[in-house]
């Protein structure tokens, strides 16, 4: 058994820098969440290079006393719980301890602090490796300067984004801590550059600051308590939809998190409301006991755990749907004055005469949220059972709960996971093991005398050869084997053949009439083509304009006004990335302020396009890794262009007009227009004769 070793420090921090600080932005957060743990009314955020030249947080929060900086730097050292019994009710937003350690462990790092009423002091690390405690010149509070992230880690280095790409997301993380913390006044610069301020004005400050006043426009503020889980921020109306996901945001007891019951609650509420490739817009602050919920599920603090995820679901579920649908009870839930604290449940007036109550014995928060969902359940019931009086069918919960599991018995539902685990399920038909495996033995075993019995025309020949077989052995010999180079260039010239025979010569043809003003008539020989003049036009407007994007030739039409697009940080960098492909199909774009573009031309080919639908496509795709096509993205709009175009049925063409689509057309009888409906139909004399009973 080989030896085992108890790791350095140096070795160990570097290992958890692999979950805590996996890039620029992550240094970021972590910083700023130990800023505002210290009490920071004031936090200032400064990167260059997208953080991998530098990265600088300062706050006015309580700072760091000099007995304590080395301290700082030492693996799970923390001031934010001191036991065990403390991670049941962490209300701070770090708490592990590994963060300052794990950074400088792979960078630079600085820390100057100062508390109030004592001098100022610094201290370095450089890859892990402390230096001295120095005396420096400061304010109240701390700053962390964390210099040359990953000079240490070369690999980790080389897969970090472009420096835009990671400014991007350092730029939405910077937002979401002015949306969680309004309270906090939050300056950003990357670059030198300011990106971001607030003033700790409150949530619609914020929102304004983040979003922009059009946006606030556009939003519900709603304020509820319902199961002793409060729901409060700002949703985004019936109309009002953004092409991803990079406008949600939920901040859990202050901490950002990313989890699926909360995200599933709000797009079911939405579902009825939403297009394809449509979400929700919100910046929720849901507020819960901490006891009922784990927080320490992963070190960068991101996803949590609920103790019962069905309550966390109803309560924003039916919360947002109210608000969505116009039901009564949204009024409680909407903020439309200075916001009062709601009540959870109204309490009934005690009469004078009567004695007061003898209070109930203090409980939990979380029994009460318990006691609270029981007594809706019996609530539920109650209706159900009144319903049932009048011929329906009352059924509770819990009846139709123990119903399923005896009817299915097989099947158990893993709520932790979500799913349903069906691996113990039954066939659908019970057939021996004999059975079962002779019917794979037939499956797997080529059985060509079997097929030829069924399918007496069917050819056949073996097309893979066995490790020494006697048959392959006795081909090579006579140099008969099969060449699959061969065989391609067969199928290539065949299928060659056939798209040539669905041509044909146009000298063969005589116009023979139209019908409805629609179609076009052709007899060639003993056949009669049948011409949709609107299908057959749109295709060959639509094969035109799609050559002219593809070959980077597009004309362009000046617009009378710029279209303005207002993006976020991380929208403004994929569409940078993408400028060139969108300048190629014909637009003429610029970034004229930050994450602010104006689009002064457009394709001429497509006058009547909606501009704003167009990049909402494009933008639809902004966590995706795919190029942009041209072909593809466009293919919609340039479809509908030739649609528009194209002479319609019913229009009454002119000879030398029907001679020139004809013409175009070069013969090819295989056409279809860009929506699939073939352009040709072919009628043969006999189909006519047999119609007619001339031959049977």
């Amino acid at each position: 058994m080989a030896k085992i070793n108890i790791l350095p420090a140096k070795v160990y921090n570097r290992i958890a820098a692999g979950e805590v600080v996996d890039r620029p932005y992550s240094v970021v957060k972590e910083l700023v969440e130990n800023a505002i743990d210290a009490g920071a009314t004031e936090i200032e955020v400064h990167v260059e290079q997208g953080g991998k030249q530098l990265i600088r947080v300062v706050d006015n929060g309580c700072g760091i006393e000099r007995a304590d900086l080395q301290s700082a730097f030492m693996p799970h050292a923390t001031s934010k719980i001191a036991k065990a019994e403390d991670l049941e009710n962490i209300l701070t937003l770090g708490f592990r301890g590994e963060a300052v350690a794990s950074i400088a462990s792979v960078s630079k790092m600085t820390i100057t602090s100062k508390v109030k009423g004592e001098k100022c002091y610094a201290l370095t690390s450089n890859g892990g490796e402390l230096g001295n405690i120095t005396e420096a010149v400061g304010y109240d509070g701390t700053e962390v300067r964390v210099e040359m992230l990953f000079f240490n880690a070369p690999v980790r280095l080389k897969f970090l984004k472009s420096d835009k790409a990671e400014e991007a997301d350092i730029t939405t993380f910077v937002s979401r801590f002015i949306l969680s913390r309004p309270d906090i006044a939050f300056t950003y610069y990357a670059n030198g550059k300011k990106v971001l301020q607030s003033f700790g004005g409150g949530d619609e400050e914020a929102l304004v600051c983040v979003y922009g006043a059009a946006t606030r426009a556009q939003c519900i503020e709603i304020n509820a308590l319902k199961h002793g889980v409060r729901i409060r921020g700002f949703i985004g109306n019936q109309n009002f939809s953004k092409p991803n996901k990079s406008y949600q945001s939920v901040f859990l007891n202050g901490r950002y998190v990313l989890n699926s019951t909360v995200s599933a609650a709000i797009t079911g509420a939405y579902s009825s409301y939403l297009m394809k490739r449509q979400y929700p817009f919100y910046v929720l602050h849901i507020d819960m006991p901490p006891e009922i919920v784990d927080i320490n599920v992963h070190p960068n603090k991101a996803d949590v755990r609920f103790a019962d995820n069905n309550i966390v679901y109803g309560c924003i579920y039916s919360v947002i749907s109210a608000v969505l649908d116009g039901k009564a009870q949204a009024l409680d839930y909407i903020v439309s004055a200075p916001a009062e604290e709601p009540a959870e449940e109204p309490q009934p007036s005690i009469p004078a005469e009567e004695p007061a109550p003898t209070p109930a014995p203090k409980k939990s928060l979380s029994e009460s949220i318990l006691e609270q969902a029981k007594k809706e359940e019996e609530e539920k019931k109650d209706e159900q059972t009144r319903i049932g009086a009048f011929g329906a069918t009352s059924v509770t919960y819990e009846q139709a709960r123990k119903e399923m599991a005896g009817t299915l018995p097989h099947f158990k539902r893993d709520d932790s996971k979500g799913i349903i685990d069906t691996s113990n399920a039954p066939p659908m038909k019970m057939i021996s093991r004999a059975e079962l495996e002779k019917r794979e033995r037939r499956l797997k075993k080529p059985n060509p005398e079997r097929l030829l019995k069924l399918f007496p025309n069917a050819y056949y020949k073996p097309e893979v050869w066995e490790l020494d077989d006697p048959a392959y052995e006795k081909a090579k010999e006579d140099g008969t084997e099969k060449d699959y180079f061969e065989e391609n260039k067969r199928l290539l010239e065949q299928k060659e053949k056939e798209e040539k025979q669905s041509k044909i010569d146009v000298s063969t043809c005589k116009y023979a009439g139209k019908l409805f003003n629609t179609y076009l008539l052709y007899e060639s020989g003993d056949d009669i083509f049948v011409i949709d003049q609107h299908a057959a036009h749109e295709r060959l407007i639509f094969d035109r304009l799609k050559a002219r994007m593809e070959k980077r030739d597009a004309a362009r039409q000046p617009m009378l006004l710029p279209y303005e697009i207002k993006l976020n940080a991380f929208e403004a960098t994929f569409i940078r990335e993408r400028m060139q492909d969108i300048i190629d199909m014909g637009f003429d774009i610029e970034e004229t302020e930050e994450n602010v573009f104006i689009v002064t031309a457009i394709p001429v080919d497509l006058p009547k396009i909606d501009i704003g639908a167009f990049f909402n496509q494009i933008l639809g795709d902004v966590g995706g890794f795919r190029a942009i096509k041209i072909a593809e993205i466009l293919k919609d709009k340039l479809a509908s262009a030739a649609c528009k175009a194209a002479v319609k049925g019913g229009m009454d063409l002119t000879q030398e007009e029907i001679n020139d689509l004809f013409k175009q057309m070069d013969g090819d009888m295989g056409l279809k227009c860009p929506h699939g409906r073939p352009v040709v139909v072919k009628v043969t004399r006999t189909q006519l004769e047999k119609a007619f009973k001339r031959i049977v």
